[in-house]
């Protein structure tokens, strides 16, 4: 028997084991992560082992494992002998989730270094990848090298992952999409956090989201899974706090590429909508706090608040498009404007927000497949809030698209806005906070 043959035997083992609803071992799980990151299993055993795993579920310990393991596969993003700790944010996903663009320069403003390593839009939900590549020349296919470099010279970067960081995660993300995997919580924690490890971070805030424009639908949802990303976090020595976020509406009032940067570039210049500062300053907070740069968040957000108002926070943007290719001075790419209104009145009680980033995504301004190409100038922009009392003929979004595409949006535009006699009840943007240190 060759190796390759034998290699096949091992992996189908361990396919078994899953099927069978039995443990894995560390050594297994490094093993499987490593040969499947060198190419050496092939895609439909690596398709069943996922589908086992999903179906079967990954205990506590396995999920560490399996962590590990992804980290171990590949590179980490290099030191720049700054001595700045290292903090960084995750979001699982939204509409209008542009907190990345703001968030990561007012952290280097204060003094931290952020090397963000960010992913593209996959169906409903907006890339932060994308939405960057809005701006003229901008580049974030970048080495380790240039990760380093930029990192270095401006306190931040907002790159993709590149082939030698954390190549495990990299082709099983794509697997787990292609198979109807993604919701796994194990396979989803073991993704963010191999990737926050490969940072060499010394504090992570992670943005859980639910509601309508979330892949996590109800609050026991996310609250399961930032618990469970926090507590793997802490048992690999990362302290992390997970904030659970309602994403029953955009986040902000523009969704869409080249209109979410340029409301980052509006919120930092100090103009920004009163949910997204809200959302940046809490996040913020967790992380210098966690980072132990400030002794609690009152002063923490005093020192984030002053970054933000002075202008720091954009001076440290525009240097970090610059040092990635991009030109702010060139005009973003936008599509014409068409207003839809009401056909009736009332309090605005329910917005399906997926269907939103869905029509983006059918307008062009998103992706069914990775790698597919995208338009960066359409979008939304909400005119309307939730609880918002509604008359009749007024413009509840305005709609950034060619007018032949805007047209055969518009149906599904009348099933995205609920209205009631009765006003809803106010549901906070932060419902719960969960902290876990590492253990002494």
């Amino acid at each position: 028997m060759n190796a390759s043959s034998d290699v096949h035997a091992q992996v189908l083992e361990w396919i078994r084991a899953k099927r069978d609803r039995q443990r894995m071992t560390r050594e297994q799980l490094r093993k499987l992560m490593d040969l499947y990151a060198r190419d050496q299993v092939p895609e439909y055993q690596m398709a069943a082992w996922t589908m086992a795993a999903f179906i079967n579920g990954l205990d506590a310990e396995e999920t560490l494992w399996l962590t590990q393991a992804m980290l171990e596969s590949g590179s980490r993003v290099p030191e720049t002998g700054s001595g700045k700790p290292r903090v960084d944010k995750h979001s699982t996903g939204g509409v209008g989730d542009k907190v990345s663009l703001v968030l990561a320069p007012l952290l280097a403003a204060c003094g931290a270094e952020v090397p963000m390593i960010s992913g593209r839009g996959l169906g409903f939900t907006g890339g932060t990848l994308d939405k960057l590549e809005a701006i003229p020349g901008l580049r974030t296919e970048l080495s380790l090298d240039q990760i380093r470099r930029v990192l270095a010279e401006t306190g931040c970067v907002i790159a993709a992952q590149s082939r030698e960081l954390v190549p495990a995660d990299r082709k099983l993300y794509a697997l787990r999409d292609a198979t109807a995997t993604v919701e796994s919580l194990p396979l989803i924690v073991a993704s963010i956090l191999s990737k926050k490890l490969a940072e060499g971070l010394q504090a992570l805030v992670l943005d859980v989201k639910w509601g309508t424009g979330a892949f996590m639908q109800s609050l026991p949802q996310a609250r399961r899974l930032a618990r469970f990303l926090i507590q793997v976090a802490a048992e690999c020595g990362l302290p992390a706090s997970a904030l659970v976020t309602s994403m029953n509406q955009p986040l902000g009032l523009k969704a869409g590429c080249s209109v979410e940067v340029i409301e980052a570039v509006e919120t930092l210049r100090g103009q920004g909508p009163p949910d997204l500062v809200q959302l940046v300053l809490a996040l913020g907070a967790e992380a210098l706090v966690l980072a132990r740069m400030e002794p609690d968040l009152p002063s923490a957000q005093a020192r984030l608040k002053q970054a933000w108002q002075s202008g720091q926070g954009y001076e440290v943007f525009a240097r970090m498009v610059r040092a990635q290719g991009g030109d702010l001075e060139r005009p973003l790419p936008v599509a014409p404007v068409n207003q839809w209104c009401s056909p009736a009145e009332g309090y605005l009680v329910r917005i399906d927000t997926r269907l939103l980033g869905e029509l983006i995504a059918r307008l062009g301004g998103g992706r069914t497949r990775l790698g597919e190409p995208i338009d960066h100038s359409v979008g939304l922009e909400m005119r309307v809030r939730l609880g918002d009392r509604v008359r009749r003929g007024m413009p509840l979004v305005r709609v950034f698209a060619p007018p032949e595409r805007f047209e055969q949006v518009v149906p599904e535009l009348e099933k995205a806005f609920v209205l009631d006699e009765i006003p809803p009840a106010k549901v906070p943007l932060v419902t719960f906070v969960h902290r876990q240190e590492p253990s002494p």
